[in-house]
């Protein structure tokens, strides 16, 4: 679906992302995770062809986005962080951009507007933050393009918005499509994001499955601290650490926010796990 080889990027000199290798498949629902200024932004502005490569290749399906061409255009639907919307009614909007995307679903995106309780004759522009966002996300779905890319998507969701966008997202998925989600939030997409992307000091650390995962690490709980173990957090109740897996241990699933902070501090000891990834 998307092949990303020995990409370089940089701004002002400042080197971004160096030889970055990427491999990502349809069917999945891939968590895009990093520290804040990682390049996670930069990265999907990359794959919808908004910004350039400075060296290597980019390809979805066999296009390259810096082309912009239409057939790809059509196929691919970015959600970005801010949020950009004309001054026209719902279904004003509908009518004017749903053309461009051959998949698009009316009735998928009634279910949608329903389900997050918006009126198709409400004007975008008297809309709350959530609410533009809300219209933005069942408009990503209804397109029904292959490739959808949200840029932190529960950023100004309630609580209850952030469980109906899980909900939502997860009965949108196909294996014939495949969603990126960017997110700093890892506890709102806990439960949907399989698999996970790690990009940390200018390139992908880490690139597998949650199943990948546990078969090669598990997490146990200690009152000391632990000897010999990977990584390791103080809680009120003693510590929590990981280690790799051995035969006799019980399945644990692993807490993704845990996971991520153990491969930030020592992303060398994942490197069997950066499957497409460049280690």
């Amino acid at each position: 679906m998307v092949k990303i080889k020995n990409l370089m990027f940089q701004y002002d000199k400042q080197p971004l992302f160096k030889n970055l290798n990427l491999t990502i498949e349809k069917g999945n629902i891939y968590g895009l995770l990093g520290l804040n200024g990682a390049g996670k932004t930069t990265l999907l502005k990359l794959l919808t062809g908004q910004i350039f490569p400075k060296q290597g290749s980019i390809e979805i399906g066999k296009e390259d986005p810096s082309k912009r061409s239409a057939s790809l255009l059509s196929n691919i639907f970015y959600v970005s962080e801010e949020l950009y919307l004309p001054s026209l009614r719902i279904d004003e909007f509908i009518s004017l951009y749903a053309p461009f995307y051959p998949l698009f679903n009316k009735e998928e995106m009634m279910s949608y507007l329903h389900e997050f309780q918006l009126n198709e004759k409400s004007s975008l522009n008297k809309l709350s933050f959530g609410q533009k966002r809300k219209f933005l996300l069942s408009f990503a779905l209804a397109t029904n393009t292959p490739l959808v890319i949200f840029d932190e998507p529960t950023n100004g969701l309630d609580i209850p918005s952030k469980s109906q966008f899980r909900k939502i997202v997860a009965s949108a998925m196909s294996d014939n499509r495949t969603f990126i989600i960017s997110t700093h939030q890892v506890r709102d997409m806990d439960q949907l994001i399989d698999p996970i992307i790690i990009v940390h000091n200018n390139r992908v650390v880490l690139n597998s499955t949650l199943m990948e995962i546990n078969s090669s690490y598990t997490i146990k709980r200690s009152a000391t601290p632990p000897l010999g173990a990977m990584y390791s957090e103080k809680n009120a109740l003693g510590y929590i650490y990981l280690t790799k897996r051995e035969a006799e241990d019980e399945d644990v699933a692993i807490d993704i926010e845990f996971l991520f902070n153990a491969v930030i501090t020592q992303p060398e000891l994942f490197s069997s796990l950066s499957q497409g990834g460049s280690l």
